[in-house]
């Protein structure tokens, strides 16, 4: 039954003995078996877009550690694709886009209500591992926050400081503005689907919020993920999002509130003990190990593990890193750290 699901419970406020965990990229190129998936796959496009092989990575962690959350298998660059920029992935360095710098660049973007013909493969991913998956583990759907997905789109690429996106936000504010409110409507009608097709819970992932200061944080970060709270709990009411403004430093402190979300997860540059009497007190934290210690392992990865699941033991949390578990990154210590979690 769902609400017997521990990450529901944490979403829903139950302070647990044992964390619920799960891990962010959990399946991915850690993993042999994902590697072979993905070879016959062809390339990481063709695998987000094949619902029987998305699926099959998607268990991959399940099967190996039972995790008490699946989380769907996709990219958050896929909605740009959908609205029409190209994408593809330039192997070793990562994904690169057709870039909006100007009103006729963003012209040639198509209509919201034409992004579910490219999405559907996604959609069928989803409602296929709402039936595979152990009827005790969560499934979560996720989509890029519009401030992190627009960094990629304004640059072709991702960069180290987002500043092609600060500038035209600062040189060209209405289109900055017009391209992160087609974000926006975008990603609540690409999440609204995923949870019509099974999603239990959606994430929003705003890797790059922490660029963000001041007044900018509020009004590119906050807001939007506001919105899209709203608009998501509007037409699927008792649905739980969790936000995750990365590198938010105090920012972290009253996301919760102002946005809506159940849960905020924390990156590891965050002091647990800080966050949790500056964050957990308004709900669910999700977070925050290094990822490192997935690569480096030994005593520390077991020691800091521990510190994590003590600082948040008094309120509703949910284990996880502070970031995606890295590709050198050793599945054996994967194991460790959830040993460490589950008392083993």
């Amino acid at each position: 039954m769902a609400e017997q699901k521990k990450l529901l419970r944490a979403l829903a406020g139950e302070t647990q003995d044992v964390p619920p965990i799960w891990m962010m990229r959990q399946a991915g190129r850690y993993l042999p078996e994902y590697r072979a998936t993905r070879a016959e796959a062809g390339d990481f496009l063709s695998l987000c877009y094949n619902p029987e092989l998305a699926t099959e990575v998607t268990l991959q962690p399940i099967r190996r550690y039972g995790f008490d959350a699946a989380i769907l298998f996709a990219d958050i660059l896929l909605v740009p694709q959908a609205l029409g920029a190209d994408l593809w992935f330039v192997t070793g360095e990562g994904p690169r886009l057709s870039t909006i710098t100007t009103e006729a660049d963003f012209a040639k973007l198509g209509p919201v209500s034409d992004i579910h013909e490219t999405l559907n493969p996604i959609y069928e991913t989803v409602r296929l591992l709402s039936s595979a998956l152990p009827s005790e583990t969560t499934l979560i759907g996720f989509a890029g926050a519009p401030w992190t997905v627009a960094t990629y789109m304004i640059a072709g690429r991702g960069t180290p400081d987002q500043g092609p996106a600060h500038l035209l936000r600062q040189d060209n504010n209405p289109l900055f503005e017009a391209l992160l409110a087609r974000i926006t409507e975008a990603t609540i009608e690409y999440l609204s689907m995923q949870i019509k097709a099974g999603a239990e819970v959606v994430k929003i992932f705003d890797s790059w919020a922490g660029s963000l200061r001041g007044e900018a944080f509020e009004k590119y970060a906050l807001e939007p993920c506001r919105q899209i709270t709203e608009a998501l709990k509007k037409r699927h009411p008792g649905i739980p999002v969790i936000g995750f403004p990365r590198e938010a430093g105090d920012k972290y402190v009253g996301f919760a509130k102002a946005t809506g979300v159940d849960c905020v997860a924390l990156d590891n540059s965050v002091d647990p003990e800080w966050a949790a009497a500056h964050v957990q007190v308004d709900g669910c934290v999700q977070g925050n190990l290094a990822s490192r210690h997935m690569v480096t392992g030994g005593q520390e990865l077991v020691d800091d593990t521990r510190r994590i699941v003590k600082a948040f033991g008094n309120g509703p949390h949910i284990f996880n890193l502070g970031h995606g578990i890295t590709p050198d990154a050793d599945p054996d210590n994967v194991q460790r750290m959830i040993d460490a979690v589950r008392g083993g």
